[in-house]
């Protein structure tokens, strides 16, 4: 395939977040993101990375083996190459997740993509970026992910949640699932878990599983 794009690692472990959580995968991390968290823990795919071609990233991921990969940043989205490395290993027969920030539009991926898109919350010092139209392009494959620094983001979340009618597509099935995750090291992981029971949400509440074996802040986990 032509075309290259700048990739910070590639790297095979255990899927740490989200509906596939504890499954083998390779991750393609691009560099870049246009967004500034607060609470960001990849801030090292900010910059740098190797220049790559597709054909390259392609092969090194058909040497790892592994059926599901994960194409993740930084901010995948920001490089118009990534749409197309998508949709290349998804004809080569992978399961292909794009987690994504949710501040760049979702459209043009390929519909056989699993999207898991964050929504910002207040704590994060980026929740004007969240683009709000891609929720109307989420599907039955996709999921949402909340990462939830103090009470309240949790209402913001809950709140949003209610609006914008996410419990319902969750109930119908015409979303996969509403993800709840505590920064790390800053919100109590039980406290989490009681305002959710509290309050009833129909969410996966999630610890961020790479951490959990690897330790916080390792790369290539």
């Amino acid at each position: 395939m032509a075309g290259f794009l700048r990739v910070t690692e590639i790297f095979h472990s255990i899927q740490g977040e989200s509906t596939w959580a504890g499954m083998p995968c390779t991750f393609i991390r691009l560099t870049g993101c246009p967004l500034r968290c607060t609470w960001c823990d990849t801030e090292y795919a900010f910059f740098g990375g190797e220049r790559m071609t597709l054909d390259g990233i392609i092969r090194h991921v058909e040497e790892i083996g592994t059926p599901l990969v994960e194409i993740t940043g930084g901010e995948p989205l920001i490089h118009r190459g990534a749409f197309d490395l998508a949709a290349a290993l998804l004809d080569r027969g992978f399961t292909v997740l794009v987690e994504t920030s949710g501040a760049v539009d979702v459209s043009p991926l390929d519909p056989r993509v699993h999207k898991i898109m964050d929504l910002k919350c207040p704590g994060s010092g980026e929740v004007e970026r969240n683009l709000w139209s891609n929720l109307d392009q989420l599907t039955a494959r996709d999921e949402i992910k909340f990462v939830i620094r103090d009470r309240e983001d949790y209402e913001w979340a809950r709140e949003t949640i209610r609006e914008r009618g996410l419990d319902a597509k969750v109930r119908d099935g015409s979303l996969r699932a509403l993800l709840f995750s505590p920064v790390w090291d800053t919100l109590d992981f039980r406290q989490l878990a009681e305002w959710v029971l509290e309050d009833r949400l129909p969410v996966r509440y999630q610890i961020q599983l790479h951490k959990v074996i690897w330790g916080a802040n390792v790369p290539g986990v």
